[in-house]
């Protein structure tokens, strides 16, 4: 599929595609510059491809869901972006804003087109206003990178869009094959862009049209009414101490985000990354299908949350607050990971960001306390006034042995200090900090 005719992609994911009738606007025969040859070259691509840009846009069904699709032909001059091509995009988004339908990019371009010289190369900023236009009506964009994805077309369509996928082993990179360096050609690929944060799934060419289809239909499903806080998935009494409470919530047979995500949701479908390098394992984030409605999601696993984890988090919160959905956070952690590579990844800025996210949302964001609530690192993923707490959790300051050390007190304190922090569910209810204890269905 990578290397597929446009139309034949869009015939394998969609159903009764309607080309948009965009004009020809005039050019000298040898373009903008008179590049020498440009005719003949145009000519060949024309025959070859039938197409007579590098670009095919329309409206098309997904699944039930009507979207518009911007599908790049590789096979018309690399698929480069021209002036013609800015003239089909910039159209196809504006029709998108017009008609309220989410944008799917299906990408396969080595850049911008030689022989236009400059006038190519500010296509990409009326791509990128074009893009940003639409993003601001609160539309969603849905990229797929096909083989390759290289230049401008990664750095405005590609990495630009809600919710990144890939083709397997599909070639993507700012630079092209030709001009970059050649060590490491696995930093180009998309299992690589997957690794490092900036791609949410590398999906295969039989599973493109469901997936799409899932994703389509989450985030078209607007909804205002808060989420539901989830139930508590283990029947346990309140402790009657601090410590207690602290052994609950580290018990190996407690239930974990993973399995509240599954029991809460009928499906579901991940991002991963926070487009900066760095992908947390102990952070899951992503959009999930729940009584005929989507909600976000943003759960910390247990682990001590890194700055790509708060990062990764963050958006997802603006994300759903610019598209209209509630979220549902799930605090889980120690606390904030506060080794060296953490704060050399900006673990103070990334944790900012998520607090600034959840006090700025527009839309309503609950919390569930399952486990660990560690310090500053929990309390970045927790809604103010809107924070509930299972029966096997704890909420605390920092943790207690954290606390002794920084009291000097000797370890053997531990657990009195634990309950002396008044971190048990129900302290945290008389405190104000949550709402109320969650019991099991």
């Amino acid at each position: 599929m990578s290397r597929l005719p446009a139309r034949e992609v869009v015939e394998a994911i969609a159903s009764g595609f309607t080309e948009f009738p965009t004009p020809l606007r005039d050019e000298p025969a040898d373009g903008p510059i008179g590049w020498p040859g440009y005719r003949e070259a145009r000519a060949a691509a024309e025959e070859r491809t039938g197409e007579k840009e590098s670009v095919v846009c329309g409206t098309a069904k997904i699944g039930d869901v009507e979207a518009v699709l911007i599908a790049f032909e590789f096979g018309f001059l690399g698929g480069s972006l021209g002036q013609r091509t800015g003239d089909r995009i910039e159209a196809a988004f504006a029709h998108a804003r017009d008609a309220r339908l989410p944008v799917v990019s299906l990408i396969a371009t080595g850049g911008s087109r030689m022989q236009q010289g400059m006038r190519a190369l500010m296509q990409l900023q009326r791509v990128a206003r074009a893009a940003a236009l639409t993003r601001a009506a609160g539309i969603p964009q849905v990229s797929v990178l096909r083989d390759p994805t290289t230049g401008g077309g990664w750095a405005t369509l590609g990495a630009g869009a809600d919710v990144v996928l890939a083709l397997p082993e599909a070639q993507v990179g700012f630079a092209g094959s030709r001009v970059r360096p050649p060590e490491a050609p696995e930093a180009y690929t998309a299992e690589a862009k997957l690794e490092w944060g900036q791609v949410d799934a590398v999906v295969t060419p039989a599973e493109l049209g469901t997936t799409l289809e899932r994703w389509l239909r989450l985030l078209t499903a607007r909804s205002s009414a808060a989420a539901p806080p989830p139930s508590a998935l283990r029947a346990a009494s309140l402790p009657s101490t601090g410590w207690e409470a602290v052994q609950a919530a580290r018990s190996p047979e407690r239930a974990r985000a993973a399995e509240y995500l599954d029991a809460y949701f009928d499906w579901r479908e991940d991002i991963s990354g926070d487009r900066a390098g760095g992908v947390d394992p102990g952070v899951a984030c992503g959009f999930g299908w729940r009584d005929g409605r989507t909600i976000a999601y943003a759960a910390q696993c247990g682990t001590p949350t890194s700055p790509a984890g708060f990062r990764t988090a963050a958006r997802l919160v603006r994300l759903a607050s610019r598209l209209g959905f509630p979220v549902l956070t799930l605090v889980d952690t120690p606390g904030a990971a506060n080794d060296a590579a953490a704060e050399q990844a900006g673990a103070g800025a990334a944790i900012a960001a998520m607090f600034e996210a959840v006090a700025t949302a527009a839309i309503p964001v609950t919390t569930l306390v399952i486990g660990e609530g560690g310090s500053g690192g929990a309390l970045a993923f927790a809604a103010a006034e809107s924070t509930w707490v299972t029966p096997d959790a704890y909420f605390s300051v920092t943790s207690p042995e954290a606390a002794a050390a920084i009291l000097k007190r000797p370890a053997a304190e531990v657990p009195d200090i634990a309950n002396r922090l008044h971190l048990r569910p129900q302290d945290l209810v008389d405190l104000g900090v949550a709402r109320a204890v969650v019991k099991p269905s």
